[in-house]
């Protein structure tokens, strides 16, 4: 039920410790070859700026679904490497990433990465990559699917002005969010995007088959109206739980959701709002010509506010920032946890920067009590020795990576 949660006063006894327990890269980024084992634990990955410590925390990102942490090319992915024959710098033909996987307390094989290949286009062979994901060696046909297996949250450096930027960067975090919920929510989000790209593309083009049309803006209005209410029961799921579980350190924030569709759904049924769209998406042909704004799920803003400040996050320092996206996915993880029985991974990139010793301390302090597995990277070991009992320890130099 929408917004309904469980009382975390029985965290404790429902966390199941899951994680990543074996990680295997291959000419992945800058590493032509990394292994790590490690626990179930809190990950401390330190070492100088540059080194590759976002890469690891990157290929973890990969074994969910979704495009990374980074958002990136899957051809930006892969190992830069000297040449044999020269001076220059060729890309590696293929990347890999793999993993043992524990959920629940069973463990699942995941492997994920890019395999080069060739067709025949206009008489020439072109090289073209194809990201594969596997389950226990087996190839599966929609990414959605690993999301039974692991899900993940992750904060970068670039997070820090997510509040102050375009509403993408929002949208997309709030999604990552519903992933967790709801699996089949990425495949919607990656359908949509493929149907606007092709209406889109087919008004430009001036193809403006009007039954082709029809059935791509039909079938947009229905995976966006889905979108939409998945975006709203996650958003009330979250307040209702900050509502009755506030944070003791971190601020208490309230979230909502600026988009026609989802505000539509307020007060009128779903497939009345389907129609609605359907006959906003017709309206919003010229649009695409004249290169305007096209309303819809694809231009919905995810909104925070800081509760005891009332104060919107867009408004408040960099520093403020920082914790409002902290409480959040503080709070999605004792969520899931309760709801789902197993918590998220969180990737934690440089997330001391811009926190004070009490906050950093507080932080810290809630990924040991929330017995979860976070991967956290820092340039600075000894703003860890708090966690030394409870966490893995490696530093990177060169390349390579060594338990401390």
């Amino acid at each position: 039920m929408s917004g309904e949660v469980l009382n975390s006063d029985s965290y404790q006894e429902t966390v199941v410790k899951s994680g990543v327990k074996r990680l295997t890269l291959t000419d992945f980024r800058n590493y032509a070859y990394l292994r790590l084992n490690t626990a179930l634990n809190p990950i401390i990955i330190t070492g100088e700026n540059g080194t590759g410590k976002t890469n690891i925390l990157e290929a973890i990102s990969f074994l969910t679904p979704g495009r990374g942490l980074r958002g990136a090319k899957l051809s930006d992915i892969k190992r830069i490497s000297p040449a044999l024959v020269s001076n220059d710098y060729v890309p590696s033909a293929t990347w890999a990433v793999s993993a043992t996987i524990c959920t629940n307390g069973e463990e699942t094989e995941i492997g994920t990465g890019v395999e080069s290949s060739t067709r025949e286009y206009e008489d020439e062979m072109r090289a073209y990559d194809r990201r594969i994901v596997k389950i226990d060696g087996q190839k599966i046909t929609s990414q959605s699917e690993l999301g039974r297996y692991l899900s993940a949250i992750w904060l970068t450096p670039q997070m820090d002005r997510l509040f102050r930027g375009g509403s993408q960067p929002r949208r997309s975090f709030l999604d990552r969010l519903v992933y967790a919920f709801d699996i089949e929510h990425a495949k919607r989000t990656s359908n949509f995007e493929h149907l606007y790209k092709e209406w889109f593309q087919l008004i430009k083009s001036g193809k403006t088959d009007g039954h082709w049309l029809a059935s791509i803006e039909e079938e947009m209005a229905g995976i966006g109206v889905a979108i939409a209410a998945a975006r709203r029961e996650q958003i009330a799921r979250l307040n209702t739980f900050i509502q009755k579980e506030p944070d003791d350190v971190f601020p208490n924030v309230e979230l909502s959701l600026e988009g026609t569709i989802e505000q539509m759904l307020d007060s009128k049924p779903a497939i009345d709002v389907e129609d609605y769209y359907i006959g906003s998406l017709q309206k919003q042909r010229k649009n695409v010509l004249y290169s305007e704004f096209v309303d819809g799920v694809n231009r919905t803003d995810f909104k925070v506010f800081y509760k005891k400040k009332r104060m919107p996050a867009e408004l408040c320092s960099t520093g403020e920032q920082k914790s409002l996206l902290i409480s959040i996915i503080l709070a999605q993880t004792k969520c899931q946890t309760l709801d789902k029985g197993f918590p998220p991974v969180l990737l934690l990139d440089e997330v001391v920067a811009h926190l004070d010793d009490v906050k950093r301390e507080a932080l810290l302090e809630k990924i040991r009590d929330l017995n979860i597995q976070a991967w956290i990277t820092s340039t600075d070991a000894s703003l860890f020795e708090s966690m030394r009992d409870c966490s893995q320890f490696f530093e990177i130099r060169n390349n390579q990576i060594e338990e401390i």
